[in-house]
């Protein structure tokens, strides 16, 4: 799980162009949306697009996407439960 989170850090960075931000900036348990890094809605759509090419994973509800972007940890406990093996 730990590697995954680390994944999914640099990813997020790299997916919403994040220029200042590093992996070890980004708490695991902190608020993804709306939180330190200034994750909006758009943000998130370009994350569901980045889940759904590379993890095979759909965020198809609005309840499911606040659950799974609650934070990092969140996000990478989603992803290794619905990802496309």
């Amino acid at each position: 799980m730990e590697q995954l989170i680390a994944e999914m850090k640099v990813k997020i960075i790299d997916t919403l162009s994040l220029l200042d931000v590093t992996p070890e900036d980004i708490a695991d348990d902190a608020q993804l949306v709306g939180g330190n890094l200034g994750i909006d809605s758009i943000d998130v759509l370009e994350l569901v697009l980045m889940l759904e090419k590379d993890y095979g994973v759909k965020i198809e509800t609005k309840e499911v996407g606040v659950t799974a972007f609650a934070s990092v940890r969140a996000l990478a406990e989603f992803v290794q439960k619905n990802r496309v093996k």
